[in-house]
């Protein structure tokens, strides 16, 4: 994938059909000029045209990409996925370059990938994305010299198939190694976080790009991951330790942001950065409460979590950038959403709240059944100051109990569990 270095001017189109909501397209066009922001092109204009069906070779009408086209542009960029020939008949008739929604989303994450495993992630979900759309990339050179022909009753493939093919089978077996060399990765994250899962619990943070993730992470643990105003400023996982206080190790960790239609390939090339997401003990979700679609990234972070088999994990949502809304706004939150919590990771408001909830998160209480030597007054006494025994009988040397009990302090219990 190319890297545009110069200053772009792009034009934004989209397609609403007449049974869909306008509002919801304006508000995905506004999300996709400031996605084209962050990959520092500038819009010069933003179109929606209403209309029965797409088009299946322009996607958009052809005479409203020329109306659009009022002022010499470098690119146009359109809201929805483009095959590979709608791409290339627009370039054809228009004589200039259209991509979509998701090479921009492409183009950001390769400019921001600074180590060797977000490198990897993206060049997988580029390769991935370019796959589908080499069938019909060559199909000019059969048109123009030699076409589809039959000899003799059999088939003759013509040079853009073969040519075709021979990338379809270079593009794979690059697919091939990248998957194999990011399986390391991940069974080497999974090594890792089974000797820290024995020792500590761990705890993902999620939402919606821009939400404010690497801000409160920043704030929780003192640590200087880049913070900028722009969608997907972090793509790699950073983890570091959180003090929750009574000598408790607990990790945190920041991940990527997602996104309304996150394609499918896009999420499985990131498996190793979203490893963090799919392994926590506690999810803390991530939303922005200044955001007028708070409601609606709510559910698309939903969708991803179900799409990575991470929707069955404990949660606690947060709506972050108080400090950015009226009073009225906050009061209505705290009803529509009791069990959610408050914060400005920015000002650093409600934080200790946030924490104990952490804690107590993470740390629910359940019963357990405990048969410890009557000797080992040690235990008995931890039982005894950390849990709320319900029942306690003596037997042949034992003291046998029912006890109320936090899944961190049990820990230390483990080896007297029945």
């Amino acid at each position: 994938m190319e890297e545009h270095n110069e200053k772009m001017k792009a034009l934004l189109i989209g397609v609403c059909l007449l049974d869909e909501d306008i509002a919801a397209k304006n508000a995905s066009m506004e999300e996709l000029e400031r996605l084209v922001d962050t990959a520092g092109i500038t819009t010069s204009g933003k179109y929606i045209q209403r209309k029965n069906r797409k088009s299946a070779r322009t996607y958009a009408g052809e005479g409203f990409i020329e109306k659009c086209l009022k002022e010499e542009v470098d690119i146009l960029i359109f809201d929805n996925d483009l095959t590979g020939s709608q791409a290339r008949n627009i370039e054809r008739l228009f004589s200039v370059e259209a991509i979509d929604r998701t090479e921009v989303i492409l183009r950001i994450f390769h400019n921001r990938a600074r180590t060797k495993e977000a490198k990897l992630q993206v060049r997988l979900a580029e390769l991935r994305y370019e796959l589908p759309r080499l069938k019909s990339m060559w199909t000019h050179l059969d048109r123009e010299r030699f076409g589809s022909r039959v000899g003799a009753g059999v088939a003759v493939r013509g040079m853009g198939e073969k040519q075709s093919e021979k990338d379809r089978q270079k593009l794979q077996r690059e697919i091939y190694v990248i998957e194999k060399r990011l399986g390391k990765i991940i069974k080497r994250i999974d090594t890792q976080k089974k000797r820290r899962k024995r020792n500590c619990r761990n705890i993902g943070l999620v939402g919606y790009t821009n939400a404010g993730k690497s801000t409160l992470f920043n704030r929780l643990t003192d640590a200087r991951v880049l913070v900028e105003d722009k969608l997907f400023a972090t793509l790699d996982s950073t983890t570091r330790s959180l003090d929750l206080g009574k000598g408790r190790d607990v990790v945190i960790s920041d991940t990527v942001g997602f996104i309304s239609n996150l394609p499918h390939h896009l999420i499985a090339s990131f498996r190793a950065t979203l490893r963090e997401a799919e392994e926590a003990d506690l999810l803390l979700n991530i939303t922005d409460i200044s955001d007028d679609d708070f409601e609606k990234h709510i559910n698309d972070v939903e969708n991803v979590l179900e799409k990575i088999g991470a929707d069955g994990i404990p949660q606690l949502l947060l709506f972050n950038k108080t400090d950015l809304v009226s009073g009225s706004v906050v009061e209505r939150v705290k009803k529509d959403y009791p069990g959610a919590q408050l914060i400005s990771a920015k000002n650093g408001e409600n934080l200790e709240e946030l924490l104990y909830q952490i804690d107590k998160s993470l740390n629910v209480p359940r019963k357990y059944r405990l048969s410890v030597p009557q000797t080992h007054q040690k235990a008995i006494n931890y039982t005894h100051n950390w849990g709320r025994i319900l029942e306690k009988e003596y037997e042949d040397g034992f003291v046998k109990m029912t006890v109320e009990m936090g899944s961190e302090e049990i820990r230390n219990l483990e080896d007297y569990v029945v």
